[in-house]
């Protein structure tokens, strides 16, 4: 039976959904390769939390084991914290349907929050705390050899911003970092994708999306208040939030003020130009200083 032919809507449509889904492979993909982060004979454990971005980073891994050059193992996590309401049965079938390797982890982490949280506080910091706990541990139980999170690049940049109104510190979330044992590997291969992106390909997937419970609704959170400041920034000047991330990825050490990080007191003037002179100023900069030193050789 010959199939019907597609609309021009439908034909736009599946472009774009093709174009999308291409676009995010491509970062995932290139964020894996520049940081290394999967290599021949991985075990990856992909945590999931029921969320847009987790059920992405699955779903784009799996597509891309396929074809990669060197063979990987995933296994999905979710770690089951007793939320009232969690709907128990929707990873699990999801999985099994999927024919993805899985384990589920019960832990009732919220009783723990609830009872030591006080009403009107975020539960935030202790709740990701618990959670990381658990999940190193089980990362070492199943073998795994790395730990792949859903963290994409709208969350790297408002970490670093958290960090740095909240915390006082030029700290972000790293692409690939070493747990603080030591023991573990975690690894962002979202880095390079954009939110609105994720949330386009979930609603394309139609993943079977599952709310948190425990913190989702909290008001005022400060993450969600650097989230809208970001947002309000890319609308009023769009490319913003790209060149922000370009930003913490060229670095320029001699140029901020941490004496740790760069050797301040011993620094001497020279008769040859330092590698990380005032040249690591930006284009214009550049320019206007060149342009100063041909006028004072004129002037001379």
């Amino acid at each position: 039976m010959q199939a019907t032919p597609l609309t021009q809507r439908e034909q736009k449509a599946r472009y774009e959904s093709n174009k999308l889904a291409k676009r995010l492979r491509s970062g995932v993909g290139a964020a894996i390769g520049d940081f290394n982060m999967i290599e021949a004979g991985d075990k990856i454990m992909v945590c999931l939390s029921g969320g847009k971005d987790s059920y992405a980073l699955l779903d784009i891994l799996l597509a891309l084991r396929e074809k990669a050059p060197v063979n990987f193992e995933l296994i999905a996590f979710n770690l089951d914290q007793k939320q009232p309401g969690f709907p128990e049965h929707v990873l699990p079938e999801y999985l099994a349907k999927l024919g993805v390797r899985f384990h589920i982890e019960q832990a009732d982490t919220y009783s723990i929050v609830k009872r030591v949280i006080p009403e009107g506080k975020t539960t935030c910091g202790l709740c990701s705390r618990l959670r990381r706990g658990i999940i190193y541990r089980v990362a070492a139980e199943l073998g795994c050899t790395k730990i792949a999170l859903g963290h994409h690049r709208d969350d790297i940049l408002q970490t670093l911003f958290l960090n740095m109104f909240y915390g006082g510190k030029l700290k972000g979330m790293p692409p690939k970092l070493v747990s603080d044992d030591g023991r573990h590997i975690v690894i962002r291969p979202l880095a390079y994708c954009h939110e609105d992106d994720l949330v386009a390909y979930a609603q394309l997937k139609q993943f079977p999306i599952i709310p948190c419970n425990l913190c989702g609704s909290q008001p005022n959170l400060q993450r969600q208040v650097i989230k809208e400041m970001l947002q309000q920034w890319e609308k009023k000047f769009p490319g913003r939030l790209e060149s922000l991330f370009r930003a913490i990825q060229n670095v320029a050490p001699s140029h901020l003020a941490d004496r740790q990080l760069f050797d301040f007191a011993n620094l001497r003037s020279q008769d040859v130009p330092y590698a990380d002179g005032d040249l690591l100023f930006d284009e214009e900069a550049r320019q206007d200083t060149v342009m100063a030193r041909r006028l004072a050789t004129d002037e001379m």
